[in-house]
């Protein structure tokens, strides 16, 4: 037990102070960080039992890195790289669902899977129809969870692809030069932490007003 803990508070530890870490990740991984951040975005949208893995924050605090002065990485380079991450990402989950997706509604919950997350997911939606495969990849879990539930919906291929593609520039582009043209003003710097928490704040109303209004919903019924 006090050994996930320390794992826990390591983890927000990191997510917190990324602008601090991936420096340290820069000059130990060199180039390969390229590769670890392809890892982590495509794991964060591919896998429905990674949805605690970093994403809008960590789109930020790379950008913040690639426009530090002299810098190694390529903010454009590193842009194509985790755009490319997320629509392949999608593409591996919406493939799960449809394939896999009846058993794994059965498996039950553990510490790296959530039926609440599933069914929050098919909510939004029910919600937003077709286009939730763009709104979900500005929320957390609902991101990972969104083309894993178009699988199990069989939705259409292309169209799932067109959104898919669009969703994954949008989301990468816009967190990523965030951080390029921002992320290095000394407050923002100072504040770095602030910055995360907001981030991370932001990104999770969408999910929140959903939950809110089905609530409402099944309660007047």
């Amino acid at each position: 037990m006090n050994q996930l803990i320390n794992l826990t508070l390591q983890f927000v530890d990191i997510i917190l102070h990324l602008d601090v870490h991936l420096n340290d990740w820069a000059i130990w991984m060199g180039p390969w960080l390229y590769l670890v951040l392809f890892f982590i975005i495509f794991a964060e949208t591919g896998f429905v039992v990674t949805p605690f893995l970093p994403g809008d924050s960590l789109l930020f605090a790379v950008g913040a890195l690639g426009a530090v002065e002299n810098s190694a990485y390529s903010v454009h380079v590193m842009a194509l790289l985790l755009i490319f991450a997320g629509i392949l990402g999608d593409f591996v989950n919406y493939s799960i669902g449809k394939y896999l997706g009846p058993k794994i509604f059965k498996k039950e919950d553990s510490i790296f899977f959530n039926k609440d997350h599933l069914r929050k997911t098919q909510i939004f939606y029910d919600q937003h129809g077709p286009k939730t495969i763009i709104i979900a990849r500005f929320a957390p879990i609902i991101r990972t969870f969104a083309p894993f539930v178009a699988g199990i919906g069989h939705m259409n291929y292309f169209k799932f692809a067109a959104y898919n593609t669009t969703g994954a520039i949008a989301w990468v582009a816009s967190f990523l030069y965030a951080g390029y043209f921002f992320g290095n003003i000394p407050s923002v710097k100072t504040n770095f932490h602030i910055i995360i928490i907001a981030v991370i704040f932001l990104s999770i109303v969408p999910v929140l007003v959903g939950w809110i209004k089905s609530r409402k919903l099944n309660t007047q019924a």
